[in-house]
């Protein structure tokens, strides 16, 4: 197949629309079932870069849940615990694979970004991951193949009209890369920097004690702010990111939304928050957003009479700032990646408040020293790479 038309492009009035190989080269793509769209179709090869790489550099599967071009989860596919099945909505599932717990990671980071999400997955989809998604508001995936039961299961989402995307693995992409903007042609050398352990030597602080486990999540950090909209940092922990922040203009602020998404992945953990008693058939998407506004500022939307009996079993007790507080201390040896520099100290600051331990990101400002000075206060290691991964 040499095109693939679409339906429209970003938006209906973008007519027409279409996919193709711009060096003539059938796509290297097969659609078993549904019609994705212009946005599906570049959350997927966005997506299916990101899990690529992370399988490479790790070894382990990936999976990554992305939306409007950005990824709002990623994970390598480590085991989950009991605390983890519980709160990612998985313990009905036994023998969970390795890439349905990457899955299950990648979605769970952050529900309420990934409600929509499009998948992508590393390695080929097994029955255990197409459990995990046949149970969430997804509109797709891309994987590079399907075992028969799983695509069967994947096909009845949507009312069968679920996308289901099989990519071939082998497929690459021409050296240089074009964009059309305003009529104009923009044309440039695609990012095929390899991320690994060769840009974590540069360590900057009087702390360069930088165990395996915080590199790996280092390299995690580093490619999923490769395929996230700049400006980008990611918050990553025991193999997942806990927390993506994108496309701020100021960095601090990107860094705020990373650090209160990561802050509220560890707060869900807090028994309080586990022990939630939901009335009986609540929907997903209104027990996960009760649960952020819960753990938030909006706590009495969920609190207050008429609101919680539609909501809970029992009415809650509400989770104090003093409380929320002495349950975010405990939080530590945390990655903050950055894809660019940061200039200011305030956002190693902000960090701190979200158990960062260790730090990557390229240098280069005129007030680096700043930056490293506070991570000395902290007692954070940090790595300068060197290496600026903007993505737009």
């Amino acid at each position: 197949m040499k095109e693939l038309e679409l339906k429209y492009g970003c938006n209906p009035n973008q007519k027409p629309s279409k996919i193709y190989v711009n060096d003539g080269r059938d796509l290297p793509i097969e659609v078993l079932n549904g019609k994705p769209g212009y946005i599906n179709f570049l959350d997927a090869f966005n997506g299916w870069q990101l899990v690529s790489e992370l399988k490479k550099a790790t070894g382990y599967p990936a999976a990554t849940s992305f939306k409007h071009v950005s990824p709002a989860g990623a994970a390598i596919g480590k085991p989950l615990d009991d605390t983890m099945k519980k709160i990612y909505f998985v313990e009905d599932i036994d023998d969970l694979s390795p890439i349905a717990c990457a899955y299950a990671r990648a979605r769970g980071a952050d529900r309420m970004s990934s409600y929509g999400d499009f998948i992508a997955l590393s390695d080929v989809c097994d029955v255990s991951a197409a459990k995990i998604i046949r149970k969430e508001f997804s509109d797709g995936i891309i994987a590079p193949g399907y075992e028969p039961e799983a695509l069967e299961l994947l096909k009845e989402k949507k009312k069968g009209a679920y996308a289901i995307i099989k990519i071939d693995p082998s497929y690459k992409p021409q050296p240089v890369e074009h964009k059309d903007v305003f009529g104009i042609t923009f044309e440039q050398g695609r990012n095929e920097v390899e991320i690994n352990d060769s840009l974590l030597t540069n360590v900057v602080t009087k702390n360069k004690d930088i165990p395996e486990s915080a590199k790996h999540d280092m390299i995690i950090a580093l490619i999923t702010l490769k395929y996230t909209q700049s400006n980008s940092v990611c918050f990553v922990k025991d193999g997942q990111a806990i927390g993506i922040g994108a496309g701020q203009q100021s960095r601090v602020h990107c860094v705020r939304l990373a650090g209160q998404k990561a802050d509220n992945w560890l707060l869900r953990q807090c028994p309080k928050v586990m022990n939630l008693q939901f009335v009986d058939g609540i929907k997903r998407a209104d027990r996960d957003n009760a649960i952020d506004n819960y753990i938030g500022e909006a706590y009495m939307d969920v609190l207050k009479e008429g609101a919680w009996q539609k909501i809970f079993k029992v009415k809650p007790e509400r989770l104090t700032d003093e409380e929320k507080r002495e349950w975010l201390d405990q939080m530590d040896d945390v990655v903050l990646g950055s894809d660019a520099f940061f200039p200011f100290s305030d956002s190693i600051e902000r960090g701190a408040k979200s158990g960062v331990k260790y730090v990557v990101q390229p240098g280069g400002s005129i007030r680096d020293q700043d930056v490293i000075d506070c991570c000395d206060e902290y007692g954070m290691a940090m790595v300068c790479n060197g290496v600026r991964l903007f993505h737009h």
